[in-house]
């Protein structure tokens, strides 16, 4: 059942919440300097693997209880690092806001520096690098139901 919900002179349809269902709430994290957010840790790209190098996740959006249909993660890959050859059904999005790096989607290799977007399509085979000498710093957008990635050799 929807309920109606007046908003300025428009009604929009607001979904009913369900009986027992936990209410979203807000979350605010303090960007602290250097790409570290108060209460946000740095975590393992992967749980396991050996097809991956030098590389942290923090996520920002998707694995505090939100209910968002996405999630927003930043990666960060150190001198010489690299993500896994993958492949999956679900698409991604990724902006660079720090350092330059080396995207390969498909059989294609760019270079991708500050502000420089990226819109991977489901079942690309990508991969992220680090060439340099500085660390690369990306955004990366992905959708919260996805399926796992498959390594490539």
């Amino acid at each position: 059942m929807k309920q109606r919900k007046k908003t300025g002179q428009f009604f929009c349809s607001v979904p009913a919440q369900k009986k027992g269902a936990q209410k979203n709430r807000n979350a605010f994290y303090r960007h602290k300097g250097n790409f570290r957010w108060q209460g946000i840790p740095d975590i393992s790209y992967k749980n396991e693997g050996s097809d991956w190098s030098a590389i942290s996740r923090r996520v920002l959006i998707g694995s505090h209880g939100e209910s968002t249909k996405f999630h927003v993660r930043y990666f960060e890959i150190s001198p010489k690092g690299y993500s896994s050859l993958e492949q999956h059904g679900h698409e991604h999005v990724v902006i660079c806001v720090k350092g330059s790096g080396i995207v390969r989607t498909g059989r294609t290799k760019r270079r991708m520096s500050f502000m420089d977007t990226l819109y991977i399509a489901p079942n690309t085979p990508h991969q992220l690098s680090n060439p340099y000498t500085e660390p690369f710093g990306f955004f990366c957008m992905v959708n919260a139901r996805r399926d796992k990635p498959k390594s490539l050799p």
